[in-house]
């Protein structure tokens, strides 16, 4: 039997070099799945993306996902693409084993926690206020580089990390600080001294549609290792209860043991596993 992807629809060209087609798995020209692939907005060297790879119940446990993975990525290499990112449900064992049978590198997990009925307390003396705009320009720059500087992409130099960071913190904030949807707030203590910075903006999760989302969370240099991270954390609980949300979700990057600990400790549980894959 042939495992083929069949496009179901043009090719979409979405500006800086980011595309997106969606396909029907076929096998002998039955329908058994389907997918979407892209390019991500702003990388260089490229990195492809598979999204929303399902195979049909019947179909399943046949090796289907498998050679549609496979065909997948040679589609991305066809787009010039060097790795490949895929995004898994945390609780797909099948897919989770199938995407590390296939040379997929755990990169971070996406978790989610269910919001109480009313905003939690900051510690005494705390408080949380809006960044000035004064105030955000000066985190806009630090922030990008610092988000650079984790993109996982395999041969992805340093100045292209902070290109392809730029490239996303202008896409994800056209309007700056009054972008709708998107907040950003300062954590001080009690003499008045800012403490951290947080930005809450909203994602798509799939199962849950639009989300509230930390995006970035900072502790102050000077005031690290003294809880303030968690006070920020309910802070942006703060943030997503006054937009009327029920959840939170959040990126933890894999090898970072202190937050996910946070996380954890808070409620947050993992909803997503996101991993890459260089293409030779």
């Amino acid at each position: 039997m042939t495992t083929t992807l069949r496009p179901t629809q043009p090719l979409r060209h979405h500006g800086d070099g980011a595309r997106s087609r969606t396909y029907e798995v076929r096998v002998n020209s039955r329908h058994v799945g389907t997918l979407e692939l892209s390019i991500a907005s702003g990388s260089r060297p490229w990195v492809g993306l598979i999204r929303d790879l399902r195979i049909e119940e019947p179909d399943r446990r046949r090796g289907r996902g498998t050679v549609a993975a496979l065909a997948a990525e040679e589609v991305l290499r066809g787009w010039h693409c060097t790795c490949v990112a895929v995004s898994v449900p945390a609780d797909a064992r099948e897919a989770l084993r199938m995407a590390e049978s296939l040379g997929y590198r755990e990169t971070g997990r996406v978790m989610v926690k269910e919001l109480p009925a009313g905003p939690p307390a900051l510690p005494d003396g705390s408080r949380g206020r809006a960044m000035t705009p004064a105030e955000f320009d000066a985190w806009l720059e630090p922030a990008v580089v610092a988000y650079g500087r984790n993109l996982t992409a395999p041969g992805m130099t340093a100045e292209q990390g902070v290109a392809a960071s730029r490239a996303e913190h202008a896409r994800m904030l056209p309007a700056g600080r009054e972008t709708p949807g998107a907040s950003f707030h300062v954590l001080e203590g009690p003499g008045g001294g800012v403490l951290g910075t947080l930005w809450v903006g909203e994602r798509d999760l799939p199962g849950r549609g639009p989300v509230p989302y930390v995006y970035d969370v900072e502790v102050a240099p000077g005031h690290r290792r003294r809880g303030h991270g968690r006070s920020l954390m309910l802070l942006a609980e703060h943030a997503a209860l006054a937009a009327g949300a029920r959840s939170l979700g959040l990126h933890v990057s894999e090898g970072n043991t202190p937050a996910r600990r946070l996380y954890e400790s808070l409620g947050y549980r993992d909803t997503s596993v996101n991993a890459i894959k260089q293409l030779i």
